[in-house]
C-alpha cells in the first residue's frame, strides 16, 4: 500500500521525494535527473526512467490498479502525459502480447515509486527497457497524490517531462541542463488539445483485414476462420482489443483510415460499420468524418461507435461535444444502462464528452456516469445505430460491458 503520508520524506532511493523537493522548487535535489514541470511554473523532480529527452503533452491522470502497458499503448492518449495513482508500476513487466497498437503515441507518464522488478511469468522485459524502446520519457519519484488533486481542481494542464543521463546533470557537463524556466514557457505555450485533430496522426494510412481474436490463457490469441458478417472499422486511433473483439463476435473486419468517405466505405459492402476510439478534439476530427459518418447512417447500415467515435456520431446527428475539467480514464467507472437498468463497471479514457443539453429530438441517451452524470451511450431512434462514451472491449479494465458487440452483431442478422 502507499504510504499513510504523502509528505513524509524519501529514506530509500525507491521511495518518494520529499515535498519540499517535489512542488514550486526550481532547485534540483541531488540525486534528480529529471523533472516535471507545468505550465503554471510547478516543478515536480524526480528520477528519469525510460528514455532520455524532453517530452510535452497534458497532464492527465488513470486511476487503473492494472494494465499499464495496455494504458500506455492506447492510440487516444496521444499528446498526453499519464500520471498513474497507483503507486506501484511495472511488477508484471512488459511484453508482445498486451500492446493496443504498434507504435504508443503517448508522450510520456509519471510514476510514484521507482519501477517495479517484473514478477510475472509472460514479462518478456522489464517496463524501464520497454519505455526506452518505445522513445517514451518518464519520472518516478513524483508525489503523484499531490499532483492528481492539482488535476482535479484546476484541470488537466499543460506539462513538459525531462529526463538526463545523472552524470551529465551532477558534472554539469550538459550545458542547457534543467532550465525550469525554460520548460514552464515551453509548456505554457504548448497549444491545448481543444481544437487539435490528432486522429491523422495515429490512424492507419493502409487498408489493412483483421482476423485475430481474443487473448486466451494459454493460448494466446486466436483466429476468426469462419466468419459470419462484414464490418467495415474506421480506425481513429483504434484498439488492437476493439478489433479483436469484433472478431471474436464473428466478423471480418476491414480497416480504413480515418479519412475515409462514406462512398469508400459502402464499396466494400459491409454488413455494418463500426466508429473507433482516438485522440484529440472530435470537433476537429469531425470536419471530415462528420460527412462520412452522416452518410452512413442514411445509408441504413448498422453503426456501432466508441468513445472518439461516439462523440463524432453525437456531432454527425447535430449535438456537440466540449472539454471536461479533468476527464475520465481508469478502469473503475460506473455507467448506468438506462434502459435495462443495470448499472456496469467500465474502462474509459477520454477528455471530451457530448452535451446532453444539445441531442435532437430523434436521439436517445441510453447510458449515463454514476460519477459524475456525464452522457454515456445514445441511439438514433428507428435507425440501428448507436455508441457508447466508455470502452466496452477493457484492456485493461472489466468486461461488463462486451455485450455490447453482441447487441451490434444482432443489428446486422436483423
Amino acid at each position: 500500500m502507499a504510504d499513510s503520508n504523502p509528505n513524509a520524506p524519501a529514506e530509500t532511493e525507491g521511495t518518494i521525494l520529499s515535498a519540499e523537493n517535489t512542488h514550486l522548487n526550481p532547485t534540483r535535489p541531488a540525486g534528480c535527473n529529471a523533472a516535471l514541470v507545468l505550465a503554471d511554473g510547478s516543478v515536480f523532480w524526480g528520477r528519469g526512467a525510460g528514455a532520455h529527452g524532453v517530452a510535452i503533452g497534458e497532464v492527465c491522470f488513470n486511476t487503473g490498479l492494472t494494465g499499464y502497458q495496455e494504458t500506455l499503448s492506447d492510440p487516444s492518449y496521444a499528446g498526453q502525459i499519464i500520471t498513474f495513482t497507483f503507486p506501484h508500476i511495472g511488477n508484471v513487466g512488459a511484453n508482445f502480447e498486451d500492446v493496443e497498437t504498434n507504435k504508443p503515441a503517448v508522450r510520456g507518464c509519471v510514476l510514484r515509486a521507482d519501477i517495479t522488478a517484473p514478477a510475472n511469468y509472460r514479462a518478456a522485459s522489464d517496463l524501464d527497457a520497454w519505455l526506452e524502446a518505445n522513445e517514451l520519457v518518464a519520472i518516478s519519484g513524483v508525489d503523484t497524490r499531490r499532483l492528481t488533486r492539482r488535476i482535479r481542481d484546476g484541470g488537466a494542464p499543460n506539462g513538459v517531462i525531462i529526463h538526463l543521463p545523472l552524470e551529465e546533470v551532477e558534472d554539469g557537463s550538459n550545458e542547457s541542463g534543467i532550465d525550469t524556466d525554460a520548460l514552464t514557457t515551453m509548456a505554457a505555450n504548448w497549444p491545448s488539445l481543444e481544437g487539435m485533430d490528432l486522429a491523422k496522426e495515429v490512424s492507419t494510412q493502409e487498408i489493412y483485414e483483421w482476423h485475430e481474436t481474443e487473448w486466451a490463457l494459454e493460448s494466446g490469441y486466436g483466429i476468426q476462420k469462419d466468419p459470419r458478417f462484414h464490418v467495415v472499422a474506421v480506425d481513429f486511433g483504434a484498439k488492437k482489443n476493439i478489433l479483436r473483439c469484433l472478431a471474436n463476435a464473428g466478423c471480418r473486419v476491414t480497416v480504413v483510415p480515418a479519412v475515409s468517405t462514406a462512398e469508400d466505405i459502402l464499396a466494400y459492402e459491409p454488413d455494418g460499420v463500426f466508429l473507433s476510439n482516438g485522440p484529440g478534439d472530435p470537433a476537429a476530427t469531425g470536419k471530415y468524418a462528420v460527412p462520412m459518418i452522416q452518410g452512413i447512417i442514411e445509408s441504413g447500415k448498422p453503426l456501432f461507435g466508441i468513445c472518439l467515435g461516439h462523440q463524432m456520431l453525437s456531432l454527425a446527428t447535430g449535438a456537440k461535444t466540449y472539454k471536461m475539467h479533468m476527464g475520465h480514464r481508469g478502469a473503475n467507472h460506473p455507467v448506468k444502462d438506462l434502459e435495462t437498468g443495470h448499472v456496469e463497471i467500465t474502462s474509459q479514457n477520454h477528455g471530451f464528452a457530448v452535451d446532453r443539453e444539445t441531442l435532437p429530438a430523434d436521439v436517445t441517451e441510453t447510458h449515463t456516469s454514476l460519477f459524475d452524470g456525464t452522457l454515456e451511450g445514445l441511439r438514433v431512434d428507428g435507425k440501428p445505430v448507436f455508441s457508447v462514451q466508455h470502452h466496452p472491449e477493457a484492456s485493461p479494465g472489466p468486461q461488463d460491458s462486451h455485450y455490447l458487440f453482441e447487441r451490434f452483431v444482432k443489428l446486422m442478422e436483423g
